[in-house]
């Protein structure tokens, strides 16, 4: 995916300390203490997942995915969504959330979950969770906790606590 501004990418291991360096500036020090971070931490990221949006050589965007169980159901954890505050509102977070989700509806991903605002993730195909349904291993909004279904199946919600799975669960790695 292509605009005039940036190309949508696959995550390569050589865009890890542009990413990092992205997260700093987006979400400060602060962002170590958030629930999401808190299951992420240890944990790699989904490559098969995860993508960048790129100004020519420069990284102005990513997303992640963290392979995580919702009690003991398998599922993905979206976050975090980064844009360089320069490139903010030209529509590459909203391009990085389709291609991740696209991906993951290709690797017949069930659930995908996140914590962000509905207003900006709803028109993505997200939607709000039954309050206390889905839980985190630290206090969330439960009006922020969302989720949606690539590929449209018809599965039940699972319910429990959020947690990672330690390395990339097997269903998702990468089959390219």
């Amino acid at each position: 995916m292509t605009s005039p501004i940036y190309a949508i990418r696959p995550e390569a291991p050589d865009h890890e300390p542009p990413i990092d360096h992205l997260h700093a500036v987006c979400f400060g020090p602060g962002r170590h203490v958030k629930a999401a971070f808190r299951v992420r931490e240890g944990s790699e990221p989904v490559r098969s997942l995860s993508f960048v949006a790129l100004n020519g050589p420069g990284l102005i965007g990513s997303v992640r995915y963290t392979a995580i169980t919702i009690g003991t159901t398998e599922a993905m954890l979206l976050g975090p969504l980064a844009v360089h505050p320069t490139y903010s509102g030209k529509g590459a977070g909203r391009a990085l959330v389709r291609a991740s989700l696209e991906a993951a509806a290709a690797q017949f991903v069930s659930f995908v979950v996140l914590v962000g605002d509905l207003p900006y993730y709803g028109p993505l195909g997200f939607a709000p969770v039954a309050p206390g349904s889905i839980g985190f291993p630290a206090p969330v909004d439960p009006a922020r906790v969302l989720v949606a279904r690539p590929g449209g199946h018809k599965k039940t919600l699972p319910g429990g606590v959020v947690a990672a799975v330690g390395g990339v669960a097997e269903a998702y790695k990468d089959t390219a």
